[in-house]
């Protein structure tokens, strides 16, 4: 289904994004990597501008076209209590400026049927104290991504996934982490690599400015004191 597509992942080099690449390859595409990690890959900082746009270059040199952009690395999480204006801008720039700048540098270079898939949170719709910087990251990602499918339209097919819980080692989780999730257990990269590839195929051809919230439903479930065992211990 993607051979000899040619596929861009920031943030590859491990948990999601590193599963998300190795899943291409199986399936015969070209798969290009940036992550800040030392490795067999492009190694940079994509919320340097001039990263970015060597980066670019270096995958249009080699492949002249693009057909799958995955916008996959994380931003710091940083709380509002200790969050400095530097980390929170390095956050913006990491999930939502590069993002958005990788999307415009390839934009020539998108080949006919190409997808972007952005990798958002549950957290874009929820949260716990003290994440505001990822947070912040990850709902401007979810926005973004509806930007650029009107803007693509007809040219290019943008969605974002967001994922909930993900354990990056396949940890077997039982107990209450396990049922508190409506699906009975916590995620893997599995579950959203899956998805990328679903998104980035032919079969979701009709889909765009979509997002997808892999959690197992835990944002669907509505929690109330003393409601099924769950309780407030201010």
């Amino acid at each position: 289904m993607f051979q000899k597509k040619v596929v861009v992942i920031t943030g590859g080099a491990g948990g999601i994004g590193k599963c998300i690449g190795e899943e291409f390859r199986k399936a015969g595409a070209y798969v290009c990597v940036i992550d800040c990690a030392e490795g067999n890959h492009y190694v940079g900082d994509i919320a340097r501008q001039d990263t970015l746009e060597d980066f670019a270059r270096t995958v249009i040199e080699k492949y002249g076209r693009v057909d799958v952009l995955v916008n996959n690395a994380p931003p710091m999480m940083h709380g509002i209590d200790s969050c400095t204006w530097e980390q929170f801008q390095n956050a913006l720039a990491v999930g939502v400026t590069a993002p958005f700048y990788l999307s415009k540098l390839f934009g020539p270079y998108f080949a006919p049927g190409a997808s972007i898939i952005n990798i958002s949170s549950s957290r874009d719709r929820m949260s716990q104290p003290q994440t505001e910087s990822y947070t912040a990251a990850k709902g401007g990602i979810a926005a973004l991504t509806h930007a650029l499918a009107v803007s693509f339209a007809g040219r290019v097919r943008v969605n974002s996934i967001s994922p909930g819980w993900i354990d990056t080692a396949y940890t077997v989780y039982d107990g209450p982490d396990a049922i508190q999730q409506p699906a009975g257990r916590v995620g893997n990269p599995m579950d959203i690599a899956n998805m990328v590839l679903f998104l980035a195929s032919d079969k979701a051809s009709f889909i765009t400015g979509e997002n997808i919230c892999i959690d197992g439903g835990q944002t669907k479930l509505m929690i109330y004191h003393g409601d099924h065992g769950w309780t407030l211990n201010p």
